[in-house]
C-alpha cells in the first residue's frame, strides 16, 4: 500500500485518490494514461475491468513504475469508486481527474444537466468525486488531482471554449493543473491564447498532451518558451503511427534547452492495449521499452527528468479551497 505522507498545509503538493503527498514521492510517473474509460465512440473498447486495470499497474510496479495520471474525466467511466482500492491493492499511487471530453463523448442530455461545469470541478478537487454520470448525492472520499479538458481539431469549438472556462475558473479557485487532449496534436496555439493570455492560467499550470500526433517543431517549441508541460503519449497501440518519429521531436526540444518541460505517458485508450490482458504494449512499456530507449538516446539524466522529475513538477499545486472539507 502506497506511504501518504501528507504535506503541511500551504506547501506544494501532488493530489492522489489516498491524499496529498510531497512532490518528491511521486516517483517513476507515467503521466498520462487510463485506468478505465468508456465512450461512445469506442464502441467495443471499453477500459471497464477492474482486474486487468490491477494488472496493468502491478506490471508496471514490477518494473519501477510509481505512479499513473490517469486522464479520464467525469462520465467517461472512469470508476472513481474503485481507484483508491487499486491504489491500496497495487502500490501504485494515482492521480484522478475531472473535467469534460469534447461533446461527442457525451449525451447531450448530460452536458444541458451541467449548469456550471466549473462548480462540479472544484467540488471534485477539494470535497469528492461524483459516482460517474451523477453529478448530484454525496461525494465520493478521493479527490482528484487534475483537470481534463480537450480543445478541436486545430481550434476550439463552443462546447471546449466553454469546458476551458471553467477549467481556468476551477484552476484560479484550487489551484489545480489542467491537461489538455490536443485534438490529433493540433489547436496549442489557440488553447494557449484562451487559458494562459485571456483567463490568466499560468503557462506552467498547463499540460498538452498528444503532442506526439502533429509533429510540428515550431509549434512545440513555442510551447514549451511559453512554459508549458509538452506531454508525448506515443506508445499506446491506438496511435503507433506517429512512434517512430518520437526521438527526433524529443531530441529537438532538448537540444534546444526543453528537457524539463518534457513528460511521458502510455495513453492506453483500449482493452486490446492492454499488456496483461490484450495484445500491448500497454503501460508496462513505458519503462521496459521506452524508458530504456531515452537513456540510451538522451541520457540518465534527461530520462530522470522526464519520468520522475518533470511530472513532480507538474501535477504539484498550492492546493486552495480545502477549508470545507471534512
Amino acid at each position: 500500500m502506497p506511504n501518504i505522507t501528507a504535506p503541511a498545509p500551504g506547501t506544494l503538493a501532488v493530489r492522489t485518490v489516498l491524499g496529498d503527498l510531497p512532490p518528491a514521492e511521486l516517483g517513476v510517473c507515467d503521466a498520462h494514461d487510463h485506468l478505465f474509460l468508456r465512450s461512445p465512440l469506442l464502441p467495443g473498447q471499453e477500459l471497464d475491468d477492474a482486474d486487468a486495470a490491477a494488472a496493468e499497474l502491478r506490471s508496471f510496479a514490477a518494473l519501477g513504475g510509481r505512479s499513473v495520471v490517469q486522464w479520464t474525466p467525469f462520465a467517461l467511466g472512469r470508476r472513481a469508486g474503485l481507484l483508491a482500492g487499486l491504489s491500496r491493492a497495487t502500490g501504485v499511487r494515482v492521480v484522478a481527474a475531472t473535467g469534460l471530453h469534447q461533446a461527442a463523448h457525451y449525451t447531450p442530455e448530460l452536458l444541458r444537466s451541467l449548469d456550471s461545469p466549473a462548480e462540479l470541478f472544484v467540488r471534485e478537487l477539494t470535497v469528492g468525486m461524483a459516482p460517474d454520470d451523477t453529478p448530484e448525492g454525496n461525494p465520493l472520499p478521493a479527490r482528484a488531482g487534475l483537470i481534463k479538458v480537450a480543445g478541436g481539431f486545430h481550434g476550439l469549438d463552443a462546447h471546449a471554449r466553454r469546458v476551458l472556462r471553467a477549467a481556468a475558473e476551477a484552476h484560479h479557485a484550487t489551484g489545480a493543473p489542467v491537461a489538455v487532449h490536443l485534438e490529433a496534436g493540433t489547436g496549442a496555439p489557440a488553447v494557449l491564447e484562451l487559458l494562459c493570455g485571456r483567463l490568466d492560467m499560468p503557462p506552467a499550470r498547463v499540460l498538452l498532451g498528444h503532442l506526439n500526433r502533429s509533429p510540428d517543431p515550431w509549434v512545440h517549441r513555442e510551447a514549451a518558451r511559453a512554459g508549458a508541460h509538452l506531454v508525448f503519449d506515443g506508445p499506446s497501440r491506438a496511435h503507433h503511427a506517429t512512434d517512430w518519429r518520437l526521438f527526433e521531436m524529443l531530441t529537438a526540444l532538448v537540444e534546444a534547452g526543453h528537457a524539463d518541460r518534457l513528460l511521458l505517458g502510455g495513453d492506453t485508450v483500449t482493452a486490446n492495449a492492454r499488456a496483461a490482458t490484450g495484445e500491448g504494449p500497454g503501460m508496462p512499456y513505458l519503462l521496459s521499452g521506452l524508458r530504456p530507449a531515452v537513456e540510451r538516446r538522451l541520457g540518465r539524466e534527461v530520462a530522470e527528468l522526464l519520468f520522475v522529475g518533470n511530472p513532480a513538477r507538474a501535477f504539484a499545486a498550492h492546493w486552495r479551497g480545502d477549508g470545507h472539507r471534512a
